[in-house]
């Protein structure tokens, strides 16, 4: 742990090469596994060929608002007090909003039945759009938690 100050290791995300946008290119990674980026941005860039083909509307601004849909606004947290565990309500930070949807959603998304994982996710975030799918449930369980939880908010610090 550092003695003076925190340093600024945030490291600045570049912007995905076929629709110049950092959330996607966000998902792209999250998405990759074994350091296979070409293969994640086929998988993406299908599912959004998809969502173009069914919604007939620009697929990152689909994207965007399942997103928005899925991202939570707060969640519990562990705290310790007095020899007792407390679950209790906080905000979310908004950089840990991005990262938690984007995790929900790649896992309801692997989850699903469908045949390839282009399908999958294009439908999962077709769901997302109406608000259905196993990704706003979780969001929605989340926030059910912390509203069960929030007699233990003056634990908050």
């Amino acid at each position: 742990m550092p003695r003076k100050k925190r340093g600024s290791l945030k490291r600045t995300v570049v912007a995905d090469p076929k629709y110049g946008d950092q959330l996607v290119s966000k998902f792209i990674t999250n998405l990759m596994w074994s350091g296979k980026k070409s293969i994640a941005e086929k998988i993406v860039y299908g599912a959004f060929d998809v969502l173009q083909e069914k919604k007939q509307d620009d697929p990152v601004k689909i994207f965007k608002q399942a997103m928005e849909n899925i991202k939570p606004i707060v969640e519990v947290r562990s705290r310790r007090v007095g020899g007792a565990t407390y679950q209790v309500p906080t905000e979310v930070r908004s950089d840990r909003k991005i990262s938690l949807g984007l995790r929900w959603l790649l896992g309801a998304a692997r989850s699903r039945g469908e045949n390839t994982m282009k399908d999958r996710i294009a439908a999962e975030l077709l769901e997302a759009l109406e608000n259905k799918g196993a990704a706003v449930k979780k969001r929605e369980d989340t926030h059910k938690m912390a509203e069960a939880n929030k007699a233990f908010a003056h634990y908050r610090w």
